[in-house]
C-alpha cells in the first residue's frame, strides 16, 4: 500500500500544476501565428516576454501579431520596447510608423518612417509611407518632396499621384499640381474632380482665365456636382464679371440651397449692383449657416450701417475684424461708423489701424472650394511585414 503511495506522488510531480503551464518556446508562439490563431499567438508572446524581458525580437514578434489584429496601440508600445532593448533590429522602424500611420498619429509615424529611411535610402516603401505621413500632417511641402521621388517610377499609380497633386497645390506649388494633373487627365480625360483641381492650380498661377475654361469643363461634365458652380462663380467675381458671377451662384444654389459661401458672395454681387434690399436676406442667411464667412460679415455691416442699425452693425464689423484682424477694411468701416456716430476716439483708433496694416493679396480658391485636402485613404497603405 506503501509502494502505490509513492507511485501516486510521483505522476503528480510529473504533471503540470494548475496555474503553472511551462512558458512557449518561439517556435511555438510562431506557429501559432502560421496557423491564424492571433489571440493564442499574442498570449504566447507575452509569456516569452514575461519569461525574458530583454527579448527584443519576441516584442517585435508581439507587435507584428498585435498589428495583425489591428490592435495598433498595443502593437506601437511593442515596437517600443523592442527599439528600446535592440535600436538595430531590422524592420521595426517601419512597422512602427505603420502602426501610427494606421492610428492617423501621422505625425508620430514620421520620425520611425525617417529612421527607416535613413537606414536604407533606396527603400521605396519606407520613403512613400514617409510621404503620407508628412501629407496627413498637413506638412505639404515635405510631403511633395518625398511622393515625387516615388511617383516618378511608378506613372500607373493614379492614387499616388493624386496624393503628390494635392500636395503640390496645398504646398501652393502649382506648376508641380498643373503637371500632375494634366498627367491623371490624360488617364481620365472624363473627371470632373481633376478639372477643378486644374482650375485651382491655374488660378494659384494667377491664370484666372484659363481655370475658368477647366471650372466650365467640369460644369459641363457634372453639372449637379456640389461646389463646381460656386468656384466658378467665384473666379468670374475675382474678374469682376458680376453678371457671369451671379448666374453661377445662382445655379450652385439650385443644386445646393445650403452652400453659404454662394449665399455671402451673391449677397456681395446685389450690393456691388446697389441691391441692398436683395442683399440682407442673404448675407443674414449665410451668417446663420456659418459664422466664419468674413465677406458676409463686412457686407452685412455695411447694410445695417446705411440703415442707421449701428448697433447691429458694430457687431457685424467686429466680427469680421475677429475673423481676420490683419485685414484693414473691417477697421475702415468701424473707423466711418464711430466717425458717423460722433464717437472720435473710436473712430481715431480704427483708422490708425488701418494705417498700420496693409491689404492681403485675394485668398486662393484652393481655399475657399475646401477648408482641408482630402484625407488619405489608409486602406491602400502597405501592412507590417
Amino acid at each position: 500500500m506503501n509502494n502505490w503511495k509513492w507511485v501516486l506522488l510521483g505522476a503528480a510531480m510529473l504533471s503540470p500544476i494548475p496555474g503553472h503551464a511551462q512558458t512557449p518556446s518561439p517556435s511555438e508562439a510562431l506557429a501559432l501565428e502560421q496557423q491564424g490563431k492571433l489571440p493564442e499567438a499574442a498570449e504566447a508572446w507575452r509569456a516569452v516576454t514575461r519569461q525574458d524581458p530583454k527579448d527584443a525580437a519576441a516584442f517585435a514578434s508581439l507587435g507584428v501579431v498585435l498589428s495583425k489584429e489591428q490592435k495598433y496601440d498595443e502593437a506601437a508600445s511593442a515596437y517600443k520596447r523592442a527599439l528600446t532593448l535592440n535600436p538595430r533590429l531590422p524592420g521595426i522602424q517601419l512597422n512602427l510608423g505603420l502602426a501610427e500611420f494606421k492610428q492617423g498619429r501621422f505625425q508620430a509615424a514620421i520620425v520611425p518612417f525617417s529612421a527607416a529611411l535613413s537606414a536604407d535610402p533606396k527603400n521605396k516603401q519606407a520613403r512613400l509611407l514617409l510621404g503620407f505621413s508628412y501629407y496627413g500632417a498637413k506638412n505639404f511641402a515635405e510631403a511633395a518632396r518625398h511622393l515625387a521621388l516615388v511617383a516618378k517610377s511608378d506613372p500607373g499609380n493614379l492614387e499616388l499621384h493624386h496624393v503628390l497633386a494635392q500636395s503640390c497645390l496645398w504646398a501652393k506649388q502649382y506648376s508641380c499640381a498643373l503637371d500632375e494633373f494634366r498627367q491623371i487627365l490624360q488617364r481620365d480625360p472624363d473627371s470632373a474632380t481633376v478639372h477643378v483641381l486644374m482650375g485651382e492650380a491655374l488660378d494659384g498661377l494667377r491664370r484666372t482665365s484659363d481655370a475658368i475654361v477647366e471650372f466650365q469643363t467640369a460644369a459641363s461634365i457634372a453639372p449637379r456636382e456640389p461646389n463646381i458652380h460656386f468656384g466658378l462663380g467665384y473666379l468670374f467675381w475675382k474678374l469682376h464679371k458680376l453678371d457671369a458671377a451671379k448666374q453661377e451662384f445662382e445655379n450652385e444654389l439650385a443644386v445646393d440651397p445650403g452652400n453659404a459661401q454662394a449665399l455671402a458672395y451673391l449677397g456681395d454681387v446685389e450690393i456691388k449692383n446697389n441691391n441692398t434690399d436683395a442683399a440682407l436676406p442673404l448675407l443674414r442667411k449665410a451668417t446663420t449657416l456659418r459664422d466664419d464667412l468674413r465677406i458676409a460679415y463686412l457686407d452685412l455691416g455695411g447694410v445695417l450701417a446705411q440703415q442707421k442699425q449701428y448697433s447691429q452693425a458694430i457687431d457685424a464689423f467686429q466680427h469680421a475684424v475677429k475673423l481676420d484682424p490683419k485685414e484693414p477694411d473691417a477697421h475702415y468701416r468701424l473707423g466711418r461708423l464711430y466717425q458717423a456716430m460722433g464717437k472720435a476716439d473710436e473712430s481715431k483708433r480704427e483708422f490708425a489701424m488701418v494705417r498700420e496694416l496693409r491689404a492681403k493679396s485675394d485668398e486662393g480658391l484652393v481655399q475657399k472650394m475646401s477648408p482641408a485636402p482630402p484625407s488619405l485613404d489608409q486602406s491602400q497603405t502597405m501592412r507590417p511585414n
